[in-house]
């Protein structure tokens, strides 16, 4: 049996103008990791290989969760979102939101017009950053065992418009849906990936956590 869980890094440090600066975990961020390691190791805690990227958030997730990384892969490094953010000013007009809500509407937009190639000089076009995680995934689901892959949510979305068949639109939502700290479920079965869960959080659902339930 082939088994994949995708993780999506905690909150990392969200009021960052660049990505150096958004690249490590809040202190809840931490605290969410910590609480998603437990549950794992109380449930069902062997991975036959763990695997990040190379960002610091996604490392320290890992590190938080109590699971030493068998390896990196800068396949599950995010999308460069401060890099389009910039070229959807520069070229369109149109500067990122100051308010989560706004947010949801802009997000939508930046990608799409990222996917249609209307974002010059940007790091790395759509259609590579679709690439690089499906042949990683890919390569993953040909492997037999469990494994547990800490990422991010872009990332995430991208591994669920493979695996669905979305379109742009519903996978960018999916996207903006997706919790910090949150399990995926795939598995390998009669020679496809399958989806078994979405954006579980189960290590966050007593009541005294909701307010560790962020997207951002």
């Amino acid at each position: 049996m082939t088994e994949i869980i995708l993780v999506r890094h905690g909150q990392a440090n969200s009021g960052a103008s660049d990505e150096a600066g958004y690249d490590r975990l809040s202190d809840l961020g931490r605290r969410q990791a910590e609480w998603l390691g437990d549950w794992l190791r109380a449930t069902d805690p062997h991975f036959d290989r763990v695997l990040t990227g190379t960002l610091t958030r996604q490392r320290q997730t890992a590190a938080a969760m109590g699971y030493a990384a068998t390896g990196e892969d800068a396949r599950l490094n995010e999308l460069t979102y401060f890099a389009l953010a910039e070229a959807m000013e520069a070229q369109h007009g149109i500067a990122a939101p100051d308010t989560a809500h706004d947010f949801h509407h802009y997000m939508p937009q930046v990608i799409a017009h990222w996917a249609e190639d209307r974002l010059n000089g940007v790091p790395e076009t759509f259609g590579s950053f679709h690439t690089r995680i499906i042949t990683l995934i890919d390569e993953i689901a040909a492997q037999h065992g469990r494994s547990l892959l800490v990422t991010s949510g872009g990332v995430i979305g991208m591994v669920m418009r493979h695996v669905l068949g979305l379109d742009t639109g519903s996978m960018t939502r999916m996207m903006l849906r997706t919790h910090n700290a949150s399990v995926h479920r795939l598995r390998h079965v009669h020679g496809q990936l399958v989806l078994d869960s979405f954006n579980a959080t189960p290590h966050l659902d007593a009541r005294d956590r909701a307010h560790a339930r962020t997207f951002i």
